[in-house]
């Protein structure tokens, strides 16, 4: 097929998620190398979203690349009743990057969804508890369960969803929920708020408090200091189960190995995907204190999945952690961090659209406002009118450069091996872009 074949093939017989589908126009990417991607016209577009936050390694590392070769000239899928030895060389490795010093277990899925989904059961398996408790500025996946945990409105299309589970508020400094401007106050009035919400939905029924350790899609808000230890001390005083969502945040996208290393605080269980294969590969998992993983021991583990632990794909996964910690990649996203706040706040003194920069690593957004001091959102949050928001993402194409967004925030991750002329280039792309976007009064 042609390029024009190819869209019309894709238009007709492909549904594209999280979007109306006769109103798509994306391009038609055929080809990745490094920080770029290639469509079928032969356009080349920096990928300043490493994917969806989760090509860490940029397109088509060549050790990941010849890893997915070699185990497939060799084993291509085994059930996950039997022992394998890509399974145990990964969870070998992962186990060495685990925050316990009692070490823990790892159990593989196919992606972030179902980690979450997995980790919920075995925390009521374990506790006998049955709540799970999940911020409303989050996601946490889009299948029923995870779709239940999610806060905001990609939860909605999952209503009435599975029972127990129930939402709390957490800071956002930008817009307190609390009604507040010092992140002080605001981390003290919303550990007040979680403990009275563990009050009144019965301590003793919940077991399991779920948090990205940044809200990864919903705004990259990175929570005021204390917050997360704080919810650590909630979790310890009622005998709660802490669950880190580290989907977009693990494997080096906040500088460290996990967001839990480099904020300081030590989850019960922590879920991952993306960013263990960089995405070349479908994986998941949960890694799983040993304290916790040792009650399965006498007890059946009600999990499963045809692909937990495929061969294929743990093998990426393998050659990814390699990659990370041969080229220091995990520590990476402190210098790229550097480079993303200095390149985005010049952008901010430029253009007043641009109301607040955040981030962390190389996870950084833009929060996009009609007025800077009124700080109304350029875009209503959770709205059905998009906008200028697919003009200004389509500019931003024009320009060479890819990324995404959620209403009015703009996402900003590149690649962990993005250098420092690319990243410049995709920061004239966005100058340029802000440039053309038109602000409805």
């Amino acid at each position: 097929m042609n390029a024009n074949e190819l869209r019309e093939a894709h238009a007709r017989h492909v549904l594209t998620p999280w979007g109306v589908q006769g109103a798509l126009n994306p391009p038609m990417i055929v080809r990745g190398a490094g920080s770029f991607l290639y469509d079928a016209e032969g356009n080349r577009y920096l990928d300043l979203a490493s994917g969806l936050v989760s090509v860490n390694l940029g397109h088509s590392h060549p050790a990941v690349v010849n890893a997915i070769a070699e185990q497939a000239s060799r084993l291509c899928y085994a059930a996950p009743s039997f022992f394998n030895d890509a399974r145990a060389e990964l969870a070998t490795e992962l186990a060495k990057l685990m925050p316990w010093s009692e070490s823990g277990r790892v159990f593989f899925t196919t992606g972030g969804a179902e980690a979450n989904e997995d980790a919920v059961k075995m925390v009521r398996m374990a506790t006998g508890r049955s709540k799970v408790l999940t911020a409303y500025r989050s996601f946490h996946g889009s299948s029923p369960g995870a779709g239940t945990f999610t806060g905001e409105n990609r939860r909605w299309a999952t209503e009435p969803g599975i029972p127990g589970v129930v939402h709390f508020w957490t800071p956002y400094p930008y817009r307190s929920p609390f009604n507040t401007n010092d992140p002080k106050v605001e981390v003290e009035r919303a550990l007040v708020h979680l403990e009275l919400v563990i009050t009144y939905e019965n301590a003793a029924s919940i077991a399991a408090i779920l948090l990205e350790p940044v809200v990864g899609s919903n705004g990259v808000i990175v929570y005021p200091e204390g917050y997360l230890q704080g919810v650590r001390a909630l979790c310890d005083r009622y005998g709660i189960m802490l669950i880190a969502d580290e989907v977009m945040t693990g494997f080096g996208r906040t500088g460290a190995t996990f967001a839990h290393t480099r904020i300081g605080f030590v989850p019960d269980l922590v879920t991952f995907a993306k960013g263990v294969t960089s995405s070349y590969l479908p994986l998941g998992g949960v890694m799983v204190r040993e304290s916790l993983a040792a009650y399965f021991d006498d007890h059946a583990l009600m999990c499963g999945h045809t692909y937990s632990g495929h061969p294929m794909s743990v093998a990426a996964g393998l050659a990814t952690l390699r990659v990370y910690r041969e080229e220091g990649l995990y520590e990476r996203g402190r210098e790229i961090e550097t480079w993303l706040r200095s390149g985005l706040e010049e952008l901010q003194r430029k253009h007043p659209v641009i109301g607040e920069v955040r981030g962390i690593g190389s996870f950084f957004a833009l929060e996009l406002v009609k007025d800077r001091a009124t700080r109304e959102p350029l875009v209503e949050w959770q709205g059905k009118n998009p906008g200028p928001m697919p003009a200004f993402f389509s500019e931003l194409r024009k320009r060479g450069a890819y990324t995404f967004g959620r209403y009015n925030v703009v996402m900003v991750a590149p690649p962990l091996t993005v250098t420092r002329a690319e990243l410049d280039e995709g920061l004239r792309a966005l100058d340029a872009a802000f440039a053309a976007l038109s602000v409805p009064a």
